[in-house]
């Protein structure tokens, strides 16, 4: 009968420990849609951590989860442009800062034509755009996002989740 009482113990303690995990520190996310594309796809799941931006603040090329303005869903989108940045699209190509920003993962000729800006993102917040820009729906729609929004940092990882981010 001890037995039992201490493995019960033990699950229980299991338990508590997940759910406590989950809650503060690490959480999986599956996209749900290909604004991410290439770098993340519809179907594929991120590691969110929790605890970086409780130490640090948003980066650009940081990919993070923020709950959406427009209906309070986890989201991820890349970071491109942090406090006092000047963001802007010309002819596809990002700048900040009126210097043009490097993006392998962005494909210019899908993308080709595009225009916005430039805007200078507020403090306490990040401006934020899908890798597959044609396909995004981010700041250049709703603004930046307010840092009291963004939930944490993705990393790619190949897990399976309940949680639908876009």
């Amino acid at each position: 009968m001890r037995f039992v009482a201490r493995a019960a113990m033990a699950l229980v303690a299991a338990a508590a420990a997940v759910v406590l995990l989950r809650a503060e520190a690490v959480e999986t996310v599956t996209i749900g849609s290909d604004s991410m594309a290439p770098t993340l796809r519809r179907g594929d799941t991120a590691l969110l951590d929790k605890i970086s931006f409780r130490v640090r603040d948003p980066r650009r090329t940081d990919l993070i989860a923020f709950r959406s303005p427009e209906d309070g869903r986890l989201t991820v989108k890349r970071v491109v442009g942090v406090a006092d940045d000047v963001v802007e699209l010309r002819d596809a190509v990002l700048f900040v800062n009126g210097t043009a920003v490097d993006e392998p993962q962005v494909d210019l000729a899908a993308d080709d034509g595009t225009w916005f800006g430039p805007v200078t993102v507020p403090a306490g917040a990040v401006f934020l755009m899908g890798d597959n820009r044609a396909n995004s729906i981010d700041s250049r729609e709703y603004g930046a996002v307010p840092l009291s929004d963004v939930v944490g940092l993705c990393q790619l990882a190949s897990l399976r989740s309940a949680a639908i981010a876009h």
